[in-house]
């Protein structure tokens, strides 16, 4: 990644960096704009001359995490490759990220955040627009191909990830399991990729 060169967009970055950390460790209504200062090592000014608000600072790391998600989890889809090899790496890429313990302490705040406040995740929600995850953009790409019965692929991507992240999400969000291990990374792979080409491969 390619450090800022002006002063601005790297005192930006720290402010992002120190935020994060904040978030992460104490919870969002519990941070407060002193405190990330504090920690970025910029005025109070500073901060608020990048982000007019806690709620913007927030929404911009959200959004962040949100493009990581969707870089992290990426595959072409490949006319030319089978279909069980490529729907291992796609899997395989989720269950990579959800490893990052970073990633799901971030998760545990914005997930807690939409909770109390569920307007500003609608407005999350509308700022995203039309974009798609990598495994929606995958899936449609292989029913385009004809290798897939019919099926929206918005609800079997959903679908997909609920087999994985069954065990490696929402466990570890709402009850602090720790990540998986690598031979249970595999058997949820594996199960999950059988389970779904048993009922929408051609």
């Amino acid at each position: 990644m390619t450090q800022p060169q002006r002063l601005t967009d790297r005192k930006r970055e720290d402010i992002l960096r120190a935020a994060i950390e904040e978030f992460r460790g104490s919870g969002y209504e519990a941070t407060s704009m002193d405190r990330i200062a504090a920690s970025a090592g910029v005025s109070k000014r500073t901060v608020y001359n990048h982000f007019p608000s806690k709620e913007v600072l927030f929404a911009e790391i959200m959004l962040q995490l949100w493009e990581r998600s969707m870089a992290q989890v990426d595959l072409a889809y490949r006319a030319d490759k089978p279909l069980r090899d490529q729907l291992r790496q796609l899997l395989q890429q989720k269950l990579t990220m959800l490893a990052d313990a970073s990633f799901i302490d971030l998760a545990r705040v914005a997930i807690a955040e939409t909770i109390h406040s569920p307007e500003r995740a609608r407005d999350m929600v509308a700022k995203l627009g039309d974009k798609e995850e990598g495994v929606t953009v995958w899936l449609r790409a292989a029913l385009a191909d004809g290798k897939l019965k019919d099926v929206d692929p918005v609800f079997a991507a959903h679908q997909l990830q609920g087999l994985v992240k069954s065990f490696a999400f929402w466990p570890q969000v709402t009850l602090g399991a720790p990540p998986l291990t690598q031979a249970m990374q595999q058997q949820v792979l594996e199960s999950a990729v059988e389970m779904f080409l048993g009922v929408y491969a051609r």
